[in-house]
């Protein structure tokens, strides 16, 4: 950095000290269906993920490769197309600079929170001013839990329960533990997913941050693809009552208020605020404080409650102080568990603005910096909230919570 660089606090961003950690934008792949009839059944995993690279620093014009300090991508499942080290591999094929390094990195459903979070600590540390953190997951090519071999401790000695490796039945079992969420408070959450997602694609609140993507699907040809196909707008509260209970008879969870099978990527570039004056980047968040949590395994959706209740405690904020919240529908069940631990209503207007994965599709790793560009959005549309948070359910009993800064907020950066 150069001298004025250095300097802690200057004219362009006062309130940004030298080591604060911004989000300075985020894009995603449009989410496709996993399987032959998805519109990535041809495509490689790692190609995704290139794509969303790639759009990110056309995007970032202001960023020179050459100032990227570290690359990290996420995915669950790191074999075959998915593998040999992530992050290196996709700088490489980005046509990043060969001394730029990279690692990939799982933590389930929240791999490309965590790649976000990991490269801040090095941001904070002062070991990097800029960084690419992200995720894919091709779930065509790479099912759930597929070349997964269980510890038969788990079972044998009674660590796990057997139901905690299957997440549906995780979200049946949170029903249980809290009844007073009903199938029918789920499928009503799901349909207002699904139209909140309709009416932000209305509002062009979605398209401003999805890469087009060139795929070839076997016997069909080349398509660009520049929406997300898992989308269900139509859904009804009639058309969910139809649907089975796979996890458990006269159960709960449906393929309508739960995320689908999908396939994405999605890239966020962060930056030290020193990086921030250097480049003349424009701040779109400040990460305030972030926390990983654990739970019973088989009740792994009810994660992001103690990890939003151990962000807060760092943050010294109530959840009184936060006007927006993004959080991953893994489940309904699983969000609705959430806000009524903090006594919000399900249909509160700071939930889920744009609807959630229950609409827009879940590629697990990669969801995590999804959140961050839709929160990120409505930052730059709202200018009255200060905080919001990303939060999400994680696999094996985790959850995980970034608070953010709006930088268009009269306070931000107060320390008061």
């Amino acid at each position: 950095m150069s001298a004025n660089a250095s300097t802690a606090r200057n004219n362009a961003h006062p309130s940004l000290d030298d080591r604060d950690i911004v989000f300075i934008d985020g894009v995603r792949t449009p989410f496709g269906k996993a399987g032959e009839k998805g519109i990535y059944h041809g495509t490689r995993a790692d190609d995704l993920a290139v794509k969303a690279v790639r759009g990110l620093l056309e995007r970032n014009p202001e960023v020179p490769a050459e100032k990227i300090d570290e690359i990290s991508i996420a995915a669950t499942t790191q074999s075959g197309d998915q593998g040999l080290t992530l992050g290196r591999t996709v700088g490489l094929l980005s046509g990043i600079p060969k001394s730029v390094p990279g690692f990939a990195i799982d933590r389930m459903c929240a791999g490309a929170m965590t790649a976000v979070t990991a490269t801040a600590g090095g941001i904070a540390f002062g070991a990097y001013d800029v960084v690419i953190a992200g995720g894919v997951e091709h779930m065509g090519n790479h099912p759930m839990g597929a070349g997964a071999d269980p510890n038969p401790r788990f079972l044998s000695e009674r660590i796990v329960d057997p139901q905690a490796l299957n997440m549906g039945n995780t979200a049946e079992n949170l029903h249980d533990r809290f009844p007073q969420i009903t199938k029918e408070r789920a499928d009503r959450y799901a349909v207002s997913s699904q139209a909140k997602l309709a009416k932000a694609y209305e509002n062009q609140q979605i398209q401003a941050d999805l890469i087009p993507v060139a795929a070839k699907r076997p016997g069909d040809g080349w398509a660009v693809n520049t929406v997300d196909e898992p989308p269900r707008p139509e859904t009804s509260m009639e058309s969910l009552a139809q649907l089975r209970t796979p996890f458990r008879a006269h159960g709960h969870v449906t393929a309508g208020n739960a995320a689908g099978l999908n396939d994405g990527a999605t890239a966020a570039l962060l930056a030290s605020g020193a990086a921030v004056r250097e480049l003349g980047l424009a701040p779109k968040m400040r990460m305030v404080s972030f926390a990983f949590a654990g739970v019973e395994p088989d009740v792994m959706g009810y994660g992001p409650v103690p990890a939003t209740e151990k962000a807060l405690a760092k943050a010294g904020l109530g959840i009184e102080d936060i006007g927006l919240f993004e959080i991953n529908e893994a489940f309904a069940v699983q969000v609705l568990s959430f806000l009524d631990y903090y006594g919000i209503d399900q249909d509160d207007p700071r939930v889920n603005r744009y609807g959630g994965a229950i609409a827009v599709g879940h590629p697990l790793a990669s969801s995590g910096v999804r959140l961050m560009s839709q929160l990120a959005r409505q930052f730059s549309e709202d200018h009255s909230v200060r905080y919001g948070i990303t939060t999400m359910c994680i696999g094996l009993g985790m959850g995980g919570t970034i608070i953010w800064e709006n930088p268009n907020h009269a306070d931000f950066g107060s320390k008061a």
